[in-house]
């Protein structure tokens, strides 16, 4: 230990907001060439504590050192210039510029002081793109790209930095499992290079396959600081969530029903084509496949978001109408979309607020009627247990899995007969995503069907009745219960045929 190197130390930080105390004598240290790892459920104050140490926020007490220096200047630019670069969740790139405008966002070549040196920075950005083992044209347009694409060109893109320090915040949330791969080999590349990593990550079996150390985290607080490999998965789980889990899932008890919505034969030429399949009363039926293949758009286009050329709905047998959203909701389907940020939520509205927009017709009269909007809020913020100090604070300053939480609770007010969720779990810690498990199993328990997307395989075995599999935008199996396996719903992700045999 006598030539340990630290590359990042932080002593007694503390940082209060209003009502909350967010982060209360954080104390640890990342060694140089290193992968820090740091866990803990939605609010236990990681993303505090990213932003104090990116700059965003000054620490109310506590110091912080960056290879042995005390940093007195703090503010985002400053840290980047020492060499501190951040990953974050939610993406950070400009749709409409291309790729190597993105990578060099901020520190474009150029011939002068006003001319873009456009061939120079294409060829550095390809140069860069192909030295890390990527395929990416640097010239394409960043909208043209997939979210899991849009991921790797920002992790390309903090590596560019020559940063010393590099914070990943949920870097694996949306990518595949072939560029999981690709982003733990460039891991490895940058600890022997001397890099440090600050991984943050609710996928608990990441710790093992690319940590060194892991932090635990829990309201606030420093829990406990091990070598990976000291603790077993469940070991982490109660420290993170302060009790012991014994079930990652909850036990659903509502029976399956007589059918309640068929989907005939939805086509989108080059999307998806002859989709066909049923939900019944009381089924969460899943539906998984790897990145693009097209799972979403299919939903998408049965809630009236997206078009499609041709198909039917039927709700109880009753052939249906969806070209608009709108047409969805008054059938009652509901869809609880991706990435709820940008497409769920008004972040700088209250709880409140949120909960009260799609359901704006409640409160009308001769007033808008406040107080039974307030009224709503308030009784479903305790029956999802949406931590909050009051109804009235902004959606933005919300952890993931309550943000979550409240997006579900507006729609919840609608009374669903159909809930169609994609990746309802992405970004939320385990105790969350149980207690979003807990909700499908209580909508599934009062007669409404559920179609869940998910990347994650152990959580589609672990909740659903059933699975549909999709790959190239069709269907290519169907699993259920008693043949679930991740080799059979892999096997048919792939586009080939069930393992052993079975179909």
């Amino acid at each position: 230990m006598e030539n340990r190197k630290v590359a990042l130390e932080l002593r007694n930080i503390s940082k209060s907001f209003p009502g909350v105390k967010a982060l209360d004598d954080v104390s640890f240290s990342v060694d140089a060439g290193s992968v820090h790892v740091l866990v803990g459920e939605n609010g236990a104050g990681k993303s505090t504590l990213i932003k104090i140490i990116n700059g965003m926020y000054t620490a109310d007490q506590g110091e912080l050192y960056i290879f042995g220096k005390k940093i007195t200047t703090h503010n985002p630019r400053y840290m980047k210039e020492i060499g501190v670069a951040t990953i974050h969740q939610e993406l950070n790139l400009v749709a409409d510029l291309t790729v190597a405008e993105n990578i060099f966002l901020g520190r474009i070549p150029t011939f002068g002081p006003k001319t873009v040196n456009k061939k120079r920075m294409i060829k550095e950005a390809q140069q860069l793109i192909d030295d890390l083992g990527f395929s990416y044209d640097a010239k394409r347009i960043m909208r043209t790209l997939t979210v899991s694409d849009m991921q790797i060109i920002e992790i390309i893109k903090a590596i560019s930095v020559n940063a010393k320090v590099i914070i990943m915040d949920e870097p694996t949330s949306s990518i595949t499992e072939s560029e999981v791969a690709i982003l733990h080999e460039q891991i490895c590349k940058l600890k022997k290079m001397g890099i440090s990593i600050v991984y943050i990550s609710h996928k608990l079996e990441e710790i093992k396959q690319v940590g060194d150390i892991v932090t635990i985290m829990r309201d606030g607080k420093v829990i406990s600081t091990h070598g990976v490999g000291e603790l077993t998965t469940e070991e982490i789980i109660t420290k993170m969530v302060g009790r012991k889990m014994d079930n990652v899932y909850p036990v659903k008890d509502a029976q399956v029903g007589e059918p309640l919505f068929e989907v005939k034969n939805f086509t989108q030429p080059k999307v998806f084509r002859d989709i066909s399949f049923t939900v019944h009363k009381g089924e969460i039926l899943g539906m998984a496949g790897l990145v693009g293949a097209g799972r979403t758009e299919v939903v998408r286009a049965i809630f009236g978001l997206d078009s499609h050329e041709s198909g039917e709905l039927y709700i109880d047998g009753r052939q249906i109408q969806v070209t608009k959203v709108s047409d969805a909701i008054k059938e009652g389907i509901i869809m609880l979309l991706e990435d709820r940020k940008l497409e769920g939520l008004v972040l700088i509205r209250s709880i409140a607020e949120n909960i009260g927009l799609p359901n704006l017709k409640r409160y009308k009269g001769f007033l808008f009627n406040k107080r039974l909007e307030r009224q709503d809020a308030e009784e479903i913020r305790k029956k999802l247990s949406i931590k909050t100090p009051s109804i009235n604070t902004e959606a933005q300053s919300l952890s993931g899995g309550n943000q979550q939480k409240v997006v579900i609770a507006k729609w919840l007010l609608q009374n669903p007969r159909v809930f169609i969720m994609d990746e309802p779990t992405r970004g939320i810690d385990v105790g969350a995503k149980y207690e979003i498990y807990k909700i499908m199993c209580d909508l599934a328990a009062l007669g409404a069907g559920v179609i869940m997307i998910s990347s994650e395989l152990p959580e589609i075995i672990g909740v659903c009745d059933r699975t549909l599999v999709m790959a190239e935008g069709r269907i290519t199996g169907e699993v259920t219960r008693k043949d679930f396996s991740q080799e059979r719903i892999m096997s048919y992700a792939l586009g080939g045929a069930a393992v052993d045999g079975k179909e």
